[in-house]
């Protein structure tokens, strides 16, 4: 399996608690480690003022999860995180070699 290494930042609201982050983190790690990849690090980053409201949300936890995977992984993590209530933003990015 051709395996690339992706680095993915996502907003989770401001109003939940440290452990709360952390589970949503740890879910997410397992979707990646469900279709094959390999997690580096993943954890909360910090809470921030956002520089413009999104939705209702003035500030938001800042997650940040380094991984290494196929495609399959990728994809599944961005559709899960669309269809996540928690996540306000995510990005996942594909990072040189």
């Amino acid at each position: 399996m051709n395996t690339r290494k992706y680095e993915t930042m996502f907003l989770v609201a401001a109003g939940l608690t440290d452990p709360e982050v952390q589970q949503i983190a740890d879910r997410f790690k397992g979707v990646v480690e469900t279709h094959g990849g390999k997690v580096e690090s993943a954890g909360k980053w910090e809470k921030r003022k956002l520089a413009y409201m999104i939705g209702n949300h003035k500030e938001a936890n800042y997650v940040l999860m380094n991984f290494e995977s196929g495609t399959e992984a990728p994809a599944e993590l961005k559709r899960q995180m669309r269809n996540s209530d928690d996540i306000i933003r995510h990005m996942i990015l594909r990072l040189e070699d």
